[in-house]
């Protein structure tokens, strides 16, 4: 390829409004371009690196047996209401109608679909199976941020296992864990596999694999001592025992006029943060819904509604918590409340001498037991690991760090071949259920990822295995005879060598060349120019390293070519 030919747009400045790293460094690097907000138009050379992402995962997809399908992306509502999703998934659905009034959405994941597919497997003799596509999905993102990472519209890869029984489920799952320990691997990413949420998705375990970035919104827990790692959505910790004081605790008013917060409570009557029960209102399924937890600790949502299976869960507004318990935000708390459901997390559990609002403005309660008296019809974890804690398997401590999830792993069991109408003939010729699991890697973000990781000041720094080209070859004076034929002579020989090479011809100035050659990442620099040409020799730089090598005019192709198939060897 020719530069001049080619449409690579880079920027000299940063873009004003781009806070990730790739975010900013693919725009000005010309790869891609933003129509909207959460829509990306992706230009040529990022093209040629999807593809290579794809070729990788397509490889390691095969490798393990699956084969490449393409469902549609459009799909009629009632598959949807079948598996219980239409209303789980909400607004993050894109919903329309079609000219004849039928409802349908644009695909947010292909579960139900490929579960349609699969009715027509029929015997146990028809299993396994392990299916898998590239698609483009839709998801309605309330906030889409940071390029690629946040986005509306997306491919993925998603691949479907099909097993007859919970064996060979797990059979399927390390399959594809193994699988896709190796597409990060080879892609450059420094992806960590941890304990994750199922979600909406449903089923039982579930593991994403997430690359460590300033970018990310996702909170994983790491121990410095094992190889504990879990999103902050289903980690755990262990914490040392409160010890509560001796003796019946009896309940007593006191006043707390000005109170509204926890730290309010401690500063102005000494109450410590373990001592009090913070008491938050949500609606769970429009169902107001009492949520506790220890002052000093927060709430971790997904836990909530992993806790209570519930399909949509907000703060109560204002106006619902003053009507339903007489107080407002500050004053709150569920002792003696006996018409709303009570959900306590685990660390509450068995405390006595503690605090907690009277549901009267400006008055606490304390000496609560809060067995005897708060009516918990729920306990669970729902609490927020800390740096510092202690590790749950091995007591050592916890560090967390911010993260991009670019791969997740899911059981999903007969979540939805019972709905769907999935099953098979068993060995004793007894109608079962199939048993499913659901794997996904974003195409974009991977590619956010890896630019998030192969970076510098001076603009991306691709992995060789993944650059739009290997080699650019920089003409710095395309006018001169002597430099034109000895750019054109490396140029050809690199391409018969299948080298993938774009020769920089444009009539620009020298550095003008170099900047865009740093910030399109290109992983070598061969520079022909008039006063290397007089030693007889041209140069070879490494985008990475900044090392450059001089190299005779005779030997460059032939030096560059063993350069590159090494680094491709890895």
């Amino acid at each position: 390829m020719r530069w001049s030919n080619m449409y690579i747009p880079t920027l000299r400045e940063d873009p004003a409004d781009a806070d990730a790293a790739s975010h900013r460094l693919l725009l000005r690097a010309g790869y891609i371009r933003q129509l909207m907000a959460g829509h990306y138009s992706l230009l040529p050379l990022a093209m040629r690196v999807r593809s290579k992402i794809i070729n990788v995962i397509r490889e390691e997809m095969n490798e393990i047996g699956a084969q490449e399908f393409l469902l549609p992306t459009m799909h009629p509502s009632e598959i949807w209401h079948r598996s219980g999703r239409w209303d789980v998934l909400g607004q993050e659905m894109f919903r329309l109608e079609d000219r004849k009034g039928a409802s349908v959405t644009l695909g947010v994941t292909h579960e139900e679909i490929f579960t349609t597919v699969a009715q027509e497997l029929k015997s146990y003799r028809d299993l396994p199976q392990i299916w898998y596509q590239f698609q483009t999905k839709y998801r309605d993102e309330p906030r889409p941020k940071s390029g690629l990472i946040r986005v509306r519209e997306f491919t993925m890869k998603d691949s479907y296992s099909f097993d007859l029984d919970d064996e060979g489920l797990d059979r399927s799952y390390t399959l594809h864990r193994e699988a896709y320990l190796r597409i990060f691997r080879r892609l450059g990413i420094p992806a960590i596999p941890v304990h994750a949420s199922n979600g909406t998705m449903g089923g039982s375990d579930s593991v994403e694999f997430m690359c460590p970035s300033p970018a990310g919104e996702d909170d994983v827990v790491t121990c410095v001592s094992c190889d504990y790692a879990a999103n902050i959505e289903k980690a755990t910790s262990a914490l040392e025992a409160v010890e509560d004081e001796d003796g019946q605790a009896e309940l007593e008013a006191f006043d707390t006029p000005g109170v509204q917060t926890i730290d309010d409570l401690t500063e102005q009557f000494g109450v410590a943060g373990n001592r009090q029960i913070k008491t938050l209102v949500f609606i769970v399924d429009d169902q107001l819904t009492l949520v506790l937890l220890r002052g000093d600790h927060e709430l971790v949502e997904q836990k909530l509604i992993d806790a209570t299976g519930a399909a949509a869960v907000r703060p109560a507004h204002v106006e619902e918590i003053r009507e339903a318990l007489g107080a407002l935000p500050g004053s709150l708390g569920a002792v003696g409340v006996s018409d709303i459901p009570v959900v306590a997390d685990l660390e509450l559990r068995g405390r006595t001498h503690m605090v907690t609002g009277a549901n009267k403005d400006g008055v606490h309660l304390r000496g609560v037991d809060v067995e005897r008296d708060i009516a918990v019809g729920r306990w669970a974890d729902l609490r927020a690991v800390r740096t510092g804690e202690a590790c749950s398997q091995c007591g050592g401590a916890l560090s967390l760090h911010r993260a991009v999830e670019v791969g997740h792993i899911f059981k999903l069991g007969h979540k939805y071949s019972k709905p769907l109408d999935a099953y098979v003939l068993n060995q004793e010729g007894k109608r079962t259920p199939i048993t499913m699991a659901s794997f996904g890697i974003g195409i974009e973000r991977a590619l956010a990822c890896v630019a998030e990781t192969h970076h510098d000041e001076m603009g991306l720094c691709w992995p060789v295995q993944l650059a739009p080209f290997e080699v650019t070859i920089v003409v710095a004076q395309p006018k001169d005879t002597e430099v034109s034929r000895v750019s054109e002579e490396i140029y050809q020989s690199l391409r018969k060598a299948g080298v993938e090479v774009v020769v920089d011809d444009r009539d620009e100035r020298p550095g003008a060349k170099f900047r865009d050659a740093e910030l399109t990442g290109i992983p070598y620099r061969v520079v022909v120019g008039t006063r290397g040409l007089d030693d007889g020799a041209v140069e070879l730089v490494h985008r990475a390293t900044g090392e450059r090598v001089q190299l005779p005019v005779a030997e460059a192709a032939a030096k560059v070519i063993d350069v590159v198939q090494a680094a491709k060897r890895g």
